[in-house]
C-alpha cells in the first residue's frame, strides 16, 4: 500500500459501504476470500439510461447507494465525455458487468473512437470495470489515474476491492479482473476531444489522497469523482475533512463551472454548495467542542444541534448509520489540529 491507505482505512471503508462485512480480520479474510478470477462470470446488468447533462458530458446515474446483491454492486454514477475526436470514460463502475452494460449504452449513442479512461480514485465501485474497457477497445487503451491511485489498484488494495464486492453482491460480480491504470497523470493534465477539453484538478489529500476531479472546459462541467456527492456522505476514512473543504474551495475558484457532475448522485448546480456546508457544519462543530473540552462520546449531540447538519438529516442516504463515525473521525481530525 502507498500513502495513508492502511488496514484501519479498508475496513472502516468497507463498513460504510456495506453492512454485509464480517468482522473478520485481514489475514482470516485474505485466507477466506474468494478467487474472483477463477470463478463463472455472474449475470449480465440491466441498461440503465445515458442522459445527457450538458453538449457533451453523459451519465448513467447508479440505481444503489451500497453495493448489494439486487444492484449488482452498481452504486457510483458512469460518465461519458463525447467529443469531435473521440470519447473519455469516467470511472467504470464496480464490476465488469456494469462497465459492459455502460460500454452498450455509449455504443447505442456514439460511434466516435474510444480515446481513454480517467479513474478518479481508488475505491473498486470507480474502476472495477476497467477490463471491460480493456476487451472492448484493447489493450493499448489509456486508463488514466493518478499514481497512488495506480499503486494502490496495484496491491492489496485491488484485491481487497474485487474480492469484498464478489462478497458484498453475492457473487453477482464474479469474473472481474483487475485492470490497474498504465496512465500516470496529475493536476493540468489535459485531454483534447477536438471540441471538448477535458482538464485534470488535484489538490491533495480530499476524499482520498489522490483524488482527481474532470472539467469539461467548454461545458462549464466539474466531475468531481466522490470530493463531492449529492445527499450522501462521502466517506472519509482515507481523506480530510479539512483537505476536502479545501479542494472544494479550489475547484471553485480555479474553473468556471456551472453544473457539478458528482459519482453519487445526481449532477446540478448546487452540488457543491450541499457538500461544503454539510462537511463545514460536522468538523467546524467537533473544533467548537474540543475547544471547549467536550469529550468525543457528546460531540454527536453538538453536531446535530449545527443547522447545517439538522437541515440535511432526512433528505441524506445512509444518516442514521453513518453520522455518528463521520463525527467521531472529524473530532479526532480537530484534537490534531491543535497540535
Amino acid at each position: 500500500m502507498s500513502g495513508s491507505i492502511t488496514r484501519r482505512g479498508l475496513f472502516a471503508c468497507a463498513a460504510v459501504s456495506s453492512p454485509l462485512l464480517c468482522g473478520c480480520g485481514w489475514d482470516a479474510w485474505a485466507e477466506t476470500a474468494p478467487d474472483a478470477e477463477s470463478q463463472v462470470k455472474g449475470p449480465p446488468v440491466a441498461d440503465r439510461p445515458l442522459t445527457r447533462i450538458s453538449p457533451h458530458v453523459f451519465m448513467i446515474e447508479a440505481p444503489g447507494n451500497i453495493p448489494a446483491p439486487d444492484n449488482g454492486g452498481f452504486m457510483s454514477n458512469l460518465t461519458f465525455v463525447i467529443g469531435r475526436d473521440g470519447v473519455v470514460a469516467i470511472d467504470s463502475g464496480s464490476s465488469t458487468q456494469i462497465a459492459e452494460m455502460a460500454i452498450r449504452q455509449l455504443r447505442a449513442a456514439s460511434d466516435a473512437p474510444m480515446a481513454g479512461l480517467i479513474n478518479t480514485h481508488f475505491h473498486g465501485d470507480h474502476w472495477l470495470g476497467n477490463q471491460a474497457f480493456v476487451d472492448a477497445f484493447g489493450k493499448d487503451l489509456p486508463l488514466y489515474a493518478h499514481a497512488g491511485t495506480r499503486s494502490a489498484i496495484e496491491g492489496a488494495v485491488g484485491v481487497y476491492w474485487r474480492d469484498s464486492m464478489v462478497k458484498w453482491t453475492e457473487r453477482a460480480t464474479l469474473g472481474t479482473k483487475i485492470a490497474p491504470p498504465n496512465h500516470d497523470v496529475d493536476h493540468g493534465f489535459v485531454v483534447d476531444l477536438g471540441d471538448a477539453t477535458l482538464r485534470l484538478h488535484h489538490y491533495g489529500v480530499a476524499h482520498t489522497p489522490y483524488d482527481l476531479a474532470v472539467e469539461v472546459e467548454e461545458d462549464g462541467v466539474m466531475c468531481g469523482g466522490d470530493v463531492m456527492m449529492d445527499r450522501r456522505i462521502a466517506i472519509i476514512d482515507d481523506g480530510s475533512f479539512r483537505g476536502t473543504l479545501a479542494a472544494l474551495d479550489a475547484l471553485e475558484k480555479n474553473s468556471r463551472t456551472t453544473i457539478w457532475a458528482p459519482a453519487h448522485g445526481r449532477a446540478g448546480p448546487g452540488v457543491l454548495r450541499w457538500q461544503r456546508e454539510l462537511f463545514e457544519g460536522i468538523y467546524e462543530s467537533c473544533v467548537e467542542a474540543v475547544k471547549q473540552g467536550v469529550e468525543l462520546e457528546r460531540a454527536l449531540a453538538i453536531a446535530l444541534k449545527d443547522p447545517r447538519l439538522a437541515s440535511r438529516a432526512a433528505e441524506t442516504r445512509g444518516w442514521d448509520h453513518n453520522i455518528g463515525r463521520y463525527v467521531s473521525i472529524a473530532y479526532l481530525e480537530a484534537e490534531q489540529a491543535q497540535f
